[in-house]
């Protein structure tokens, strides 16, 4: 009967051994132990995957407007006018402004993808890597680096075209610049062109971001094998 139960025990626990022991490679998979296939193309395709969802959010019809994280506000100098302006019957104009700003920053974001995705095709094994192990929105950081100044100038232009039509946006160029001269704000805030531009910028890379952060929270929910691997060894 003992001869029997040892058997049958011995049975059943020698597959399971030989199970864990084929499994604990996979599951001691590290950083260093990828290949400069599995952690560039597992990064990409999640820093592709990220790119093409914020891409597609902010783009859509009121992708700035519709989500308070990303819409742009009156800028700084104006916003203290506010009550003022609509004291003297410019409310509607203030309101118009800032759609338009939303607006504009929204269909600036039809120039965002080649340049992201250029940035992408040009990275290194060693960005890869460096990027894996860099924290929730290391992938985001690289993108702002590598591409924020093309981005900038491409953006530009499709903004000041959307404001230039409205004579608000003119009055606060001319108000502001004086203001920025004698130190009352920023050179930044002084053109509402520059100001749109770069809040469309950060829009952009906050949601990157929040993808990013969500693909690192949960690289096993993720439908690409690549972005499994790469990040599931972190």
């Amino acid at each position: 009967m003992r001869t029997h139960l040892l058997r049958e025990l011995t049975r059943q626990a020698v597959p399971t051994l030989v199970a864990l022991t084929l499994a604990t490679p996979a599951l001691a998979l590290s950083l260093d132990d990828l290949t400069q296939k599995d952690a560039s193309g597992g990064l990409k395709a999640a820093l592709t995957q990220g790119i093409d969802k914020a891409v597609g959010q902010l783009s859509a019809t009121n992708g700035f407007l519709g989500n308070p994280k990303v819409t742009i506000p009156l800028p700084p100098a104006l916003e203290k006018a506010n009550s003022a302006l609509r004291l003297i019957g410019m409310g509607g104009q203030a309101d118009e402004l800032k759609e338009t700003m939303n607006h504009a920053a929204e269909a600036a974001m039809g120039e965002a993808t080649p340049v992201l995705k250029k940035a992408l095709k040009n990275m290194t094994l060693s960005d890869a890597k460096g990027i894996l192990s860099g924290g929730d929105d290391a992938g985001t950081r690289y993108f702002r680096g590598a591409s924020g100044d093309e981005l900038r100038t491409k953006f530009k232009p499709i903004v000041a075209r959307a404001t230039a039509r409205l004579k608000l946006a003119s009055l606060y160029n001319q108000y502001a610049g004086k203001a920025a001269e004698l130190g009352l704000v920023s050179a930044a805030d002084a053109d509402v062109n520059e100001y749109v531009t770069g809040k469309a910028l950060d829009g952009l890379f906050t949601i990157m971001a929040e993808e990013e952060q969500a693909i690192r929270k949960d690289p096993m929910g993720q439908a690409s094998a690549l972005i499994k691997k790469a990040f599931g060894a972190l």
